[in-house]
């Protein structure tokens, strides 16, 4: 990838798929690029220099990310194509395959990347930072009356910022292909992380997510581990990260993505309640099943009673806080009455957002060599009905909001003059546009 393009590169097109942790990865080499003087666009125009990064959590994702690959190269004939992400480290032949003269790129040698964009660009960036501010922002308005519930249709902007500060997992569920893929747990500097996200305030952003793969193990880079694991000691805990970026920088919202509810303590409740309303009443706790069978055989440090005791604790803690959570349907043993019990526990925690997974074999996990497999059908009935029950649970959450008010992140603009955006819960919201002459210029 050092030698010399055959032609200047001008433009560059990113395709992301999967996780936030992928997300900021590609917003950390879009950010780049523009520093070298190159214009970004999305996956769907002709570019110079096209990355694709890909993800392998289910089979599905390898199928999508191999698809992008194809199209990308449909897309953009005589590009410089660059294929990194998961899916690569785990089945590089495959992707060779797709397309012999593609750049693959696995994750371990991902940290490099952006040292090999330069090197492919050929020029040095400007000193400094890029600080254009983002195109058309809105404001964030903190007494907005709640007129209705995004249907998820309208195009809404990306105005908030991912922030990776983790990365890796040794956690080894039976199901998963991430330990494989992304390797042990690491963590970035909390000096590279306030780097980060006063990067990003100061190109207008006002919402900073933290990312990672396994984000309640942050460790500050350095810890000790114990049982499985379990960190003894640490140089600084997720808990720890938090307070230093409420107390030296500016963020005024800020979100954790995915996170395990065993590590959801009482230091990190404790920060979040005293943070608020920089912090934001939202948490995403994965369960991935409600019967105790299934968890212990999916290698799970957990059961059905310790989730709910930890949502409770986080409810005590934070009185307004949506929970969210993450379900798999149809994992190898779930016989009617396992699926039943799971359905019934997922039905009772009153979830504000629940995303649905189908079993999906992955090469080289214990899962896969597991008797009683599910078949096709089963899992696709069963995602259904987890969907719908999702889909009442989201609407009984969204209906008790409308006609309150709340701080709002507007994105979008729809055609017929609302203005639809994120609440602190996280639950998508169209309102009215003000009346008070706001300048909607000014950079959020």
């Amino acid at each position: 990838m050092t030698d010399a393009p055959v032609r200047p590169i001008r433009t560059a097109a990113i395709t992301n798929l999967g996780c936030k942790v992928n997300q900021s990865e590609m917003e950390g080499a879009a950010r780049r690029l523009r520093e070298l003087g190159v214009v970004v666009t999305d996956g769907d125009r002709p570019a110079d220099l096209v990355l694709v990064n890909t993800c392998t959590v289910t089979a599905e994702a390898d199928a999508k990310s191999r698809h992008a690959v194809r199209r990308a190269r449909r897309t953009s004939p005589a590009a410089r194509l660059v294929v990194t992400g998961c899916s690569v480290q785990v089945g590089r032949e495959a992707f060779a395959a797709v397309d012999p003269a593609a750049r693959l790129v696995d994750n371990r040698s991902k940290d490099a990347l952006l040292a090999e964009i330069d090197a492919l660009i050929g020029r040095p960036a400007e000193a400094g930072i890029d600080r254009r501010p983002l195109a058309r922002p809105l404001p964030t308005l903190s007494g907005v009356e709640i007129e209705g519930i995004a249907d998820g249709r309208a195009s809404v902007e990306r105005t908030r910022a991912f922030v990776k500060v983790q990365d890796g997992c040794s956690f080894f569920c039976t199901y998963c292909i991430i330990p494989a893929a992304r390797g042990p747990e690491r963590s970035l500097a909390p000096e590279a992380v306030l780097a980060d996200v006063r990067r990003a305030l100061a190109v207008g952003h006002r919402e900073i997510v933290l990312t990672g793969i396994n984000i309640g193990t942050y460790d500050g880079g350095w810890s000790e581990r114990g049982f499985r694991g379990a960190h003894t000691r640490s140089a600084l805990t997720l808990a720890g990260l938090v307070r230093r970026i409420l107390d030296e920088t500016a963020v005024e919202r800020i979100r954790v993505s995915s996170i395990e509810p065993q590590h959801v303590d009482d230091d990190l409740l404790r920060v979040w309640a005293d943070g608020a309303p920089r912090t934001l009443p939202h948490l995403h706790l994965p369960l991935q099943s409600g019967d105790d069978g299934v968890l212990r055989r999916m290698g799970r440090r957990y059961v059905s009673g310790d989730y709910a005791a930890i949502v409770g604790r986080v409810r005590e803690a934070l009185p307004d806080v949506a929970v969210h959570a993450d379900a798999i349907v149809g994992f190898p043993t779930e016989d009617d009455s396992a699926w039943a019990r799971s359905l019934d526990f997922i039905r009772s925690l009153d979830l504000a957002g629940l995303h649905v997974f189908r079993y999906s074999a992955r090469p080289g996990t214990a899962a896969t060599r597991m008797t009683g497999q599910v078949d096709g059908p089963t899992k696709k009935l069963r995602a259904a009905t987890l969907l719908a029950a999702g889909a009442d649970a989201r609407a009984r959450w969204a209906a008790a909001l409308v006609g309150r008010t709340a701080s709002v992140l507007f994105e979008s603009v729809l055609s017929d003059g609302r203005w639809v955006g994120h609440a602190t819960d996280h639950t998508l919201v169209s309102a009215p546009p003000p009346t008070d002459g706001l300048d909607l210029e000014n950079t959020i």
